[in-house]
């Protein structure tokens, strides 16, 4: 039989979106530069994921894998010599799964124009000491905002999963 304490210390208490927000930023070298001299698209791709996963893993308190990048926008280049700043936080909790927001700018240092560049969602699953899913808290909205942004989250994961069925019966 289980007593009442084991089963309080494996219920999670419900976490706020601020628990889970990061900021990245880096400059762009000619290292990160394409053919054309903007910012490779993998290499912001590689940021977001980097921005995304410490966002889930703050919120979950656990390591955490990518399993999927529901989408990627680029709105416009990143040039060299260009702040890029990237935006994380959790906008869904399922059991194990977590989806990350990550709004990504440009900003020229010298003129400090800034633009918004890109949104990605990306999914992560939070994993225990022995590399399986584990469960996570869910996330507790605290204002109208993230309220919507918790419900857009839902969204997106039906529409994943709804996906992913439609694949897996092909």
């Amino acid at each position: 039989m289980v007593n009442f304490l084991t089963i309080m210390t494996t219920i999670k208490s419900p976490k706020p979106f601020s628990a889970s927000r990061v900021t990245l930023s880096q400059l762009m070298h000619l290292e990160h530069a394409n053919l054309l001299g903007n910012v490779h698209g993998g290499w912001i791709m590689k940021l977001a994921d980097e921005a995304g996963a410490l966002a889930c893993m703050r919120h979950a308190q656990r390591k955490v894998v990518t399993v999927a990048i529901d989408s990627m926008t680029f709105r416009e280049p990143i040039k060299i010599g260009d702040l890029v700043t990237f935006n994380a936080v959790v906008t869904y909790t399922g059991r194990t799964s977590m989806e990350a927001e990550v709004n990504v700018h440009a900003e020229n240092p010298v003129t400090r124009e800034r633009s918004h560049t890109n949104t990605a969602y990306l999914v992560y699953v939070a994993l225990d000491d022995e590399g399986k899913p584990t469960e996570i808290p869910q996330l507790m909205a605290e204002n109208d905002e993230e309220t919507q942004k918790l419900t857009q989250g839902k969204e997106r994961q039906e529409r994943r999963l709804k996906e992913k069925r439609i694949r897996e019966s092909q």
